[in-house]
């Protein structure tokens, strides 16, 4: 999918959501833990995130089966260098974790993933070397080495950030002793991941914000577990209804993972009703947003650049600061070529909304990037061209033909 071409359209129907990419990606590294089979049900097979990782844990020795929303992995043997020529994504960091406490050593691509500010991985190598492993990089990789089991103890993490709340759960389940993760980012995914472990036969407990605690255990058991709902695919599908003025019903809603978002949208002018299983959006007048990302519950920086499709439809001035990666506003450029007036004063993003949109061609910076400009592409007059569409992907399944059940052919 190298480049989307979209017109102006309504958002109509019925759509589904898939499991979400950061939860299925993190229950695969937790695959690695154990040599027993791992089943994961509701499984967003489709993205190319996944099967990247998919081809990634075959490459290293685990065979990976998959059904409609399935995915069973059993293993043979497994090889602790993940020899790898092809894209990366940033949950080799997570592999390498896995892979270290479970064998003593690991070596993995340098990661990929989107490319947002000053995103370094030096967090995952802190952590490591606190429960005892060498840490150095050769040739494009990422190495780790320790004297035997990996040593529990405390983890204070300086900033709350979640893979490296993933990894030092990860190390921890399979350490000597006690870790006690300080400053943890406690999200639903590593919830579920927490979840599914503790399933596994590991022993962690958290203890809210403040901090998880693990006991670490000899071994892990192999398990039946599901992924959930993407609350990323709920978020894009409910501010798609707005800014189009559609009307569309998202079924599996995750409303406990959307508290906060769902708040200010009610609030910026979104019509939503809910359903038991499901949100109905009844499109809404977008009024002006000001928000400020920051750890769950509340605005994730993902989310920013569809707030910023919604302020742009919106008569009247829309702020957004984003506290995890300042500066993360590379898409607003590409939404200014399709007519959305901005000005980016220090690291606030100070959108001018209101101006009627126009199609354009424009390139996907990134994931979420890249599907902010296909809603701002719904709502534009005349044709818009997503160059490096392939991004969407990564985090959207099936999506010509959610599309199409909504009504649009992209």
């Amino acid at each position: 999918m190298d480049n989307i071409i979209v017109n102006k359209s309504q958002l109509k129907g019925q759509v589904r959501l898939s499991g979400a990419k950061n939860s299925a990606l993190k229950l695969l590294t937790a695959s690695v833990l154990t040599e027993e089979p791992v089943e994961i049900y509701n499984a967003p097979n489709g993205l190319l995130d996944m099967q990247v990782h998919v081809k990634m844990l075959n490459t290293m020795g685990k065979t990976c089966v998959e059904g409609d929303r399935y995915l069973k992995i059993t293993e043979n043997a497994i090889n602790p260098e993940l020899l790898w020529d092809e894209r990366s994504i940033r949950n080799s960091l997570l592999i390498l974790g896995a892979l270290t406490t479970r064998f003593g050593e690991g070596k993995v691509p340098l990661p990929g993933g989107c490319k947002l500010g000053d995103r370094k991985y030096d967090l995952h190598v802190m952590l490591l070397e606190q429960m005892g492993v060498k840490v150095w990089e050769e040739d494009g990789y990422l190495c780790t080495k320790a004297k035997g089991k990996l040593v529990g103890g405390n983890i204070h993490l300086p900033m709350r950030s979640t893979g490296a709340t993933e990894n030092a759960i990860l190390c921890a389940t399979l350490a000597v002793g006690k870790t006690t993760v300080w400053n943890p980012h406690i999200r639903p995914e590593i919830i579920n991941l927490i979840a599914m472990l503790n399933k596994m036969g590991a022993k962690i407990k958290v203890f809210g914000q403040k901090c998880i605690v693990i006991e670490g255990v000899g071994k892990l058991n192999g398990v039946k577990h599901s992924v959930i709902p993407d609350n990323m695919e709920a978020l894009t599908w409910a501010i798609g209804a707005v800014v189009t003025n559609g009307d569309i019903e998202i079924l599996d809603f995750p409303f406990d993972h959307l508290e906060v978002p769902l708040v200010h949208l009610r609030e910026s002018g979104m019509k939503f009703y809910r359903g038991e299983n499901s949100l109905v959006v009844r499109g809404g007048e977008a009024y002006p947003i000001d928000i400020s990302t920051g750890p769950y519950p509340g605005i994730n920086s993902d989310m920013q650049p569809l707030f910023a499709v919604f302020g742009a439809v919106s008569k009247g001035e829309s702020r957004i600061i984003d506290l995890r990666f300042p500066g993360r506003y590379g898409y607003a450029e590409e939404l200014a070529k399709m007519g959305m007036a901005y000005e980016i004063d220090g690291s606030l993003l100070k959108i001018h909304g209101g101006n009627p949109l126009h199609g354009a061609k424009v390139k996907a910076l990134d994931l979420r990037a890249g599907i902010a400009l296909l809603l701002a592409g719904l709502t534009a007059e005349g044709e818009t061209e997503i160059d490096n569409a392939w991004q969407i992907g990564r985090g959207y399944e099936n999506l010509h033909g959610k599309l199409a059940g909504l009504g649009v052919s992209i």
